[in-house]
């Protein structure tokens, strides 16, 4: 069972405008930020499980190649508006919102790059 994610930034403000979209259109919402860190969860609970930091090692972050976390979101209309919300805060496009495969009916997602180059991807089952 998955506990928490964190997510490496280079940059702070760019990192934060992005998520705070992206996530926000996918009903999470950020708690706080502090030294450094900041903490997403389900919008309304006090819970989080998405941290932003920069990376212990004091290195730049790097994305892992390989690596990509999906964020689930609750309709259709809530993929294309963190899409959307993705690329109007510095992200870029790695696949744009649809079914996947492009036949199925239970499963509609799109994927991105964080201004740090980490690869997401937001998805419902519908």
């Amino acid at each position: 069972m998955l506990g928490y994610v964190t997510i490496g930034y280079r940059e702070a403000e760019p990192a934060l405008a992005f998520y705070d979209a992206v996530l926000g259109a996918a009903g999470m919402s950020r708690a706080f930020f502090d030294s450094g860190w900041a903490g997403y969860g389900p919008a309304g609970s006090a819970e989080q499980n998405v941290f932003l930091c920069p990376p212990f090692d004091g290195k730049p972050a790097q994305p892992g190649n390989g690596i990509m976390i999906a964020f689930k979101a609750p309709s259709k209309a809530a993929v294309e508006a963190a899409y959307a919300a993705g690329l109007a805060h510095g992200g870029s496009d790695e696949g744009a919102p649809g079914p996947r495969p492009a036949e199925s009916t239970s499963f509609f997602g799109c994927y991105l790059r964080d201004p740090t180059g980490n690869k997401i991807a937001v998805f419902c089952r519908p």
